[in-house]
């Protein structure tokens, strides 16, 4: 057995994005954590087990969402942990999702957990998805730390980008480009390169680290469009303090994730901003003496 928790490509599946480090959450540094994005509204199961509990926690005050956030515990089955690698009794904690499912309740991979909630804990950038965590047998699921680390069994594709797209949709915080386009859209996933062809995944730069969702040596320097903007630590990567900019003016970050819609295209967070669908974007990285840094809370 593994203390590791890796997710099966069959599974990863299910979901049309995923990431283990675009967030602020302390467990998405280390990558001990992993977000799933469904198709649509309900939180997709992404373990099968026994519903353990389920528990509902106030959200800081945000207008965009709802005052209440929950935790869905399901200790896994064996045949899930068999597939995984995973110790017999391990839980797995599941955020975002209103719970339509209680304590004793048998659920498998697919299953609708409930609908997923809109949490004053993630940006309002930031897509409907399913948390996942876990913890080792007789742990407290209920203790904001402690999770085991996840990985994921399934290769993504390095897509190259110069920078430059025109906005396809807008929020009122990001904006979403038709490039990088997707190379296989529906088949494998994909993300955004380095200048080192190495898929990247996180917040650039506004959460403090990110990751890779290839194998890059601790030590070795990330860069983008010629900037260095990280170094590759032993589960992730630290930023540099650097801006990200589009067309020349400081945005809030870059959203990088894994993704295998055909919607797929670069998500530039910028809020307030005043970008129209049509317009012509340039993105770049520049070094930075007071980087954009955002916490939870």
């Amino acid at each position: 057995m593994t203390a590791t928790v890796r997710i099966p490509a069959e599974i990863l599946s299910r979901y049309r994005r995923f990431s283990r480090f675009n967030s602020p959450y302390p467990a998405h540094d280390a990558a001990r954590a992993i977000d799933l994005y469904p198709s649509g509204g309900d939180g997709v199961s992404p373990v099968s087990g026994v519903v353990r509990e389920t528990h509902t926690v106030g959200c800081p005050d945000r207008s965009y969402a709802a005052s209440e956030d929950h935790l869905i515990v399901v200790e896994l089955g064996e045949e899930w942990c068999r597939r995984t690698g995973t110790e017999p009794g391990t839980v797995a904690r599941v955020l975002h999702v209103a719970p339509s499912v209680e304590p004793g309740d048998r659920v498998e991979v697919g299953d609708s957990l409930g609908p997923m909630t809109r949490s004053g804990f993630f940006g309002r950038w930031v897509d409907d998805h399913v948390h996942l965590g876990f913890r080792t047998p007789g742990t407290d699921a209920r203790r904001a730390s402690g999770s085991l680390p996840v990985d994921v069994d399934a290769s993504v594709a390095a897509v190259s980008w110069n920078g430059t797209g025109t906005v396809v949709a807008r929020g009122p915080s990001h904006v979403v480009l038709d490039a990088p386009t997707h190379p296989d859209p529906g088949e494998r996933f994909a993300a955004i390169a380095s200048d080192g062809g190495v898929p990247l995944d996180g917040g650039l730069a506004h959460y403090a680290g990110g990751g890779a969702f290839a194998a890059v040596d601790a030590g070795r320097a990330v860069s983008l469009w010629g900037t260095r903007v990280g170094v590759a630590g032993d589960r992730g990567i630290e930023w540099n303090p650097i801006d990200v900019t589009a067309n020349g003016d400081r945005v809030t970050g870059l959203s990088l994730f894994a993704a295998r819609d055909r919607d797929y295209g670069a998500k530039v967070v910028c809020p307030d901003h005043e970008f129209a669908v049509g317009d012509r974007v340039s993105v770049d990285v520049v070094p930075s003496d007071d980087p954009i840094r955002l916490g939870v809370g």
